[in-house]
């Protein structure tokens, strides 16, 4: 089964940017984010659309 979500610090490595950037992308509604429990988590999806987006 592939992962459905990442955290914030697995999807900075994933995209190789500081966890700024990505608190900032998730405000820009770029990345995808909920809470489960006190955790952040990106969906996978979202990381992979925002890749496509970009290359």
């Amino acid at each position: 089964m592939d992962r459905l979500a990442y955290s914030i610090n697995e999807t900075a490595r994933i995209l190789s940017l500081g966890r700024t950037s990505i608190y900032a992308m998730i405000a820009d509604n770029r990345l995808d984010a909920f809470k489960l429990g006190r955790r952040t988590l990106i969906r996978a999806e979202s990381i992979k659309r925002l890749v496509a987006e970009r290359a």
